[in-house]
């Protein structure tokens, strides 16, 4: 164990601590999270479709019948997240950089609405790519205006205005010369796109990446997102923090094109996205600790049973960092072989029930932080999806058991000797 640790210490972690440091990927990790309230408000807003198809009779007609009023905040969220992704990927790079113009984030959408809308010769607005398919260009969007932006700041090709001048009058005139930029080379590449590929942009980057997409929700890639999520907690960093900010946003794309197939009267067709991974394979927070803080409640050790009335509460509702950092997990060799590999056999049992159809694949996206069963539930509406996510924990108590007595044991003895 201590070799593999060595290894690991030596080869894993200065790639995990660049990782995390990269500003890039963490304001990526940012807006995306941050546009997750906005997707759930939109896929509640097709429930009632997704009701209505499940029951079926006069529910279903009556939905039909009143789906415009029913699904119409989905087009002011769901359907145009990419917006909100840019503007919040770029506030957080912006922040990063410690840029204080406050109109980065509206540069970012402009350039993206630029790249991703094409406009016909009556004046219709084409939208299509501003949804859940407009990602990826959301996020070129806006790392190239913060960058654009903190260029012309640091070689001063900004309009400076006096301190007398209001901020908001200030930042308008100062973003002027990187927006004119922005607009320029934005345009160029749409008109590049559109006049040679015969493509918008974002199609031109879906193409370019549906090999990624494609293989981001498959068996091999879900094990390996888990499994380096667990072994980074394991040396004292933030495994979701760092993995997110690359599958992410492969899992909203994933979440949104079910949603948009469920509103269309058609089956999901995606296992891995954002809700599966939160409501199956982290329930209860990273390593599906529940079980865990259960068996520490009831602990001959003072010490463990301590911590494990201290954290019962908040792993109920998905927040396990008193546990991970209390017990600690952290470089703790009695729970390392089932704290890492324990969620990994967990994301192949949940995946393959889900990809065979034994248990209904995710809607939608579901309110997260809630306890075991609750969140599965609401992302499928199927009484399966609840009980096997209270099965998870169940199963992952069995398998933390035996390390857990190794660990309780070694404890009673320091408690022994310290008397």
């Amino acid at each position: 164990m201590s070799g593999l640790q060595k290894w690991l210490e030596k080869w894993l972690m200065p790639i995990a601590r660049v990782l995390e440091k990269q500003k890039h990927l963490q304001a990526v990790k940012d807006g995306i999270v941050g546009i997750v309230p906005i997707i759930i408000i939109g896929s509640f807003c097709l429930v009632p479709t997704g009701i209505g198809n499940l029951v079926g009779g006069g529910l279903m007609e009556w939905v039909n019948a009143h789906n415009n009023i029913l699904t119409f905040p989905t087009y002011f969220t769901t359907n145009v997240m990419s917006l909100y992704a840019a503007l919040y990927i770029a506030n957080s790079l912006a922040k990063r950089y410690k840029l204080k113009n406050s109109l980065i984030g509206a540069s970012a959408i402009l350039v993206h609405l630029l790249l991703s809308v094409t406009v016909t010769e009556d004046g219709t607005w084409m939208v299509t790519y501003l949804a859940a398919e407009g990602l990826f260009t959301a996020i070129i969007s806006a790392i190239f205006a913060v960058e654009i932006t903190r260029f012309c700041d640091k070689n001063h090709l900004t309009i400076k205005m006096p301190e007398s001048v209001p901020p908001m009058v200030a930042d308008s005139f100062s973003i002027l010369v990187p927006l004119i930029i922005e607009v320029l080379v934005a345009t160029g590449v749409a008109a590049l796109c559109q006049n040679i590929a015969g493509m918008v942009f974002p199609q031109v980057i879906m193409k370019v990446l549906a090999p990624a997409i494609a293989s981001m929700d498959s068996l091999p890639m879900v094990m390996l997102v888990v499994f380096l999520t667990q072994l980074l907690w394991m040396f004292g960093l933030h495994g979701p923090a760092i993995t997110s900010s690359v599958w992410a946003p492969f899992a909203i794309a994933n979440a949104t094109a079910n949603a948009a197939a469920v509103a269309a009267g058609q089956d999901p067709t995606h296992v891995f996205t954002f809700g599966f991974y939160y409501g199956f394979l982290q329930v209860s927070g990273s390593g599906i600790t529940l079980g865990l803080v259960l068996l520490m409640m009831f602990s001959k050790a003072k010490s463990l049973k301590t911590i494990g009335r201290v954290g019962i509460i908040p792993s109920l509702f998905g927040i396990n960092e008193p546990i991970i950092f209390g017990t600690p997990i952290i470089m703790n060799p009695f729970l390392m072989i089932p704290f890492v590999l324990g969620p990994v056999l967990i994301a192949a049992v949940n995946y393959l029930a889900m990809s065979t159809g034994l248990v209904g694949l995710p809607l939608w996206e579901a309110p997260g932080f809630l306890p075991p069963g609750f969140q599965a539930f609401l992302l499928t509406l199927d009484w399966k999806a609840a009980v096997m996510s209270v099965l998870n924990v169940v199963v992952i108590t069995v398998i933390y058991y035996p390390f857990f007595k190794m660990m309780e044991a070694d404890e009673l003895k320091k408690e022994m000797a310290g008397k």
